[in-house]
């Protein structure tokens, strides 16, 4: 590769967390860097696609569009994440497209190079097999969130989602979302409109269950939040 990075990275990269220095010395040798500007777009809905990315730095939107035009957030990767491989798996289309949010650094892999990867190493294919199960339980979720007519239960069972994957515990049983979101953001999430999401957060800050930093406009959920029997589905 011409360009240079820290190749600890990799082992940050879930798919990849198990291998040795050694192991993941041969995936270096694989990779193509490529760098995308905020707001490009790295894979196309409904595109035939030959690789797998990997976000070594930056960050990138899954979305999808509506008949009507509007953009639903699907998810959102950091560094460390990964996609494209269902394409690679099963051989169909792109169901989704991806954008980035900043300016990104992207590792690619090529279909052949991918196979061999995980036809060689068992530890990435059993990797590959507990992500593939996290995201499926996370789409159930996502169709969960989707059903609900009420606008406060769509907002928390998304908030709730998100603390498992970017959650961070404080000492005073508070969790922070190590996530910048924008209410335009949290609207693509959950189908709302960006002005019901302004009021739902306005209230959830009135009554406490909520709060959000000044510095780093990180949302932080009440300790009790997290209890989703109690503040999502009652």
């Amino acid at each position: 590769m011409k360009e240079k990075y820290d190749k600890n990275v990799l082992k940050k990269v879930q798919l990849f967390s198990s291998l040795t220095d050694e192991e993941i010395e041969l995936i270096t040798k694989k990779l193509v860097l490529k760098h995308f500007r905020k707001n490009d777009t790295i894979l196309y809905e409904e595109d035939t696609n030959e690789y797998m990315y990997i976000i070594l730095m930056g960050k990138v939107k899954v979305i999808r569009s509506t008949e009507d035009g509007r953009e639903i957030i699907l998810a959102m990767h950091g560094a460390g994440n990964f996609f494209g491989e269902m394409s690679l798996i099963d051989g169909r289309t792109t169901p989704a497209s991806v954008i980035a949010t900043e300016d990104s650094l992207i590792a690619i892999i090529a279909k052949k190079d991918f196979f061999s990867i995980i036809f060689s190493q068992n530890k990435v294919t059993r990797n590959l097999l507990q992500i593939l199960c996290a995201r499926l339980r996370k789409s159930w979720d996502t169709i969960q969130l989707l059903n609900f007519n009420n606008a406060a239960q769509r907002t928390k069972m998304l908030f709730y989602m998100l603390s498992e994957e970017y959650g961070e515990k404080m000492p005073d049983g508070r969790t922070v979302l190590k996530i910048k979101l924008t209410h335009q953001d949290i609207s693509d999430m959950t189908g709302l409109t960006r002005e019901t999401v302004t009021r739902v957060i306005d209230k959830l800050q009135k009554n406490k269950e909520i709060t959000v930093q000044k510095n780093s406009r990180f949302i932080c959920l009440g300790s009790d939040f997290l209890r989703k029997d109690v503040n999502i589905l009652g």
